[in-house]
């Protein structure tokens, strides 16, 4: 049985990556505007992977036996100055997380409740991994904010965020992954 404190922390994180999974599907509508197809691929990418994020967490309380709670999120922001500026509000967005994955790791070992830590070790790889992407592409779209098809031309020729095949250690998403 998870830690009532761990389940606490991770219901509210569950809130916290729908509403990363929102500010995504924001991001992504606000390249589609702009005509940049592959930043806007892109972010719908990211999107699904975060709304899967929350349902590896709920399908983890199913099978704990605890109820998970789906709640409901702030609106995302939607109107941004340039084409940087998603980017940056996307690292920050990936930064905070990576505390919030940091902390239910701490609450778990506080807790002694070694499953729910051994749960949470494929979220703070997974962070790493998200920081550095949206870093390294932060760096690509302040260098092309005059000439964004650039960035375009960078995503397609690196394969950057491209499918990298399922992981093997991932969680199961609840209702299987889409």
């Amino acid at each position: 049985m998870p830690a009532a404190p761990f389940v606490a922390k991770l219901n509210e994180q569950i809130g916290h990556e729908f509403a990363a999974s929102q500010q995504y599907v924001a991001i992504a509508v606000f390249y589609d505007a702009e005509t940049l197809p592959r930043l806007s691929a892109f972010f719908y990418a990211q999107a699904l992977e975060e709304r899967n994020h929350a349902m590896m967490m709920v399908q983890y309380l199913l099978d704990a036996d605890e109820d998970p709670v789906i709640p409901g999120i702030a609106a995302p922001r939607t109107r941004f100055a340039d084409i940087a500026e998603p980017v940056a509000v996307a690292l920050e967005q990936e930064k905070r997380v990576t505390d919030q994955i940091s902390a239910l790791v701490g609450v778990a070992r506080e807790h002694h409740d070694f499953q729910s830590e051994q749960f949470m070790q494929w979220f703070l790889k997974e962070q790493v991994e998200e920081v550095s992407t949206m870093g390294d592409l932060l760096k690509v779209v302040q260098r092309s904010r005059e000439d964004p098809l650039r960035v375009e031309e960078f995503i397609a020729r690196e394969n950057f965020g491209g499918e990298e095949g399922e992981d093997a250690g991932a969680p199961t998403p609840a209702g299987g992954a889409v």
